[in-house]
């Protein structure tokens, strides 16, 4: 029972202690800064920017489709075409991002899916042994 009562007691020591090895850093405050946000109205933007927006988005697919020689290639190049319409549309200027964007995500996808058919080959070949 007593040296339950000498290690509370120790304990106490080392945190009186650890709480004088501190030392106050003073602190100062910049004054504060008030300002009022306005959001721009974007609703009759964004439509007039959806009318714009999906046929660049097709023509841009169709041609890319079109280069395609795989038809195994359509999904993901339309996966890509999704994928870069929802990034190009957190921007604030979708139809200039969107472009590059799904360019970026066309050659990934096609570099994927070239990968993924040298995995098979190499699979096929490892089968037929």
């Amino acid at each position: 029972m007593e040296s339950h009562h000498k290690a509370g007691q120790r304990k106490k020591r080392s945190k009186a202690n650890m709480n004088t090895n501190y030392r106050r850093v003073p602190t100062r405050f910049a004054p504060e800064i008030r300002f009022e946000v306005r959001p721009a109205p974007a609703a009759p933007l964004r439509a007039l920017q959806e009318t714009i927006f999906e046929p660049l988005k097709e023509r841009l697919l169709v041609a890319r489709l079109e280069e395609a020689v795989d038809s195994q290639l359509e999904a993901p190049l339309r996966a890509a075409a999704s994928d870069a319409a929802a990034l190009a549309w957190v921007t604030s200027y979708p139809l200039l991002v969107y472009p590059v964007l799904f360019e970026e995500k066309a050659q990934a996808a096609l570099l994927c899916a070239e990968r993924q058919e040298e995995v098979r080959q190499r699979s096929r070949e490892l089968l037929a042994v």
